[in-house]
C-alpha cells in the first residue's frame, strides 16, 4: 500500500539578506515563498523608516501589523453573510411591494 502522507521538501527563503531553510510540503511551496516575500518587503519597509532598531524588534513589528490586518480582514469576512442576509431580505420586500402593485393594477383593469 502507498504511503498517503504529503511529500515535504526543504525551502530555502531570504529575508532581509538572511536565508532560512523551512520544510514544507510539496503543494505549500509557492505560499510559503509568498509569505516569506510579504514578510521580508514588510520589514524591510519598518528597517527603512529608522523608527525600530533591531532585527528581532523589526520581526515583531511586521508580525503584529500582519497579524492586525489579518484580523481585520477575517473580521470583514465574517460580516459579508450577515450582509448579504440584509440584501436578500430587502430584496424580498421590494418585489413583494412590486408584485402587491402589479395585483392593484390587474384589479383596476
Amino acid at each position: 500500500m502507498a504511503d498517503s502522507a504529503p511529500t515535504s521538501e526543504t525551502v530555502t527563503v531570504s529575508i532581509l539578506g538572511k536565508e532560512y531553510r523551512v520544510a514544507c510540503a510539496d503543494s505549500e511551496r509557492a505560499g510559503l515563498q509568498a509569505s516569506a516575500r510579504l514578510l521580508h518587503e514588510r520589514m524591510s519597509r519598518i528597517r527603512t523608516s529608522g523608527t525600530v532598531i533591531g532585527i528581532e524588534r523589526i520581526a515583531v513589528m511586521a508580525a503584529l501589523n500582519i497579524a492586525h490586518e489579518l484580523i481585520q480582514a477575517k473580521a470583514e469576512l465574517s460580516s459579508i453573510p450577515l450582509q448579504q442576509e440584509m440584501l436578500d431580505r430587502l430584496k424580498d420586500k421590494v418585489q413583494n411591494a412590486l408584485g402587491e402593485i402589479d395585483s392593484e393594477q390587474e384589479a383596476q383593469s
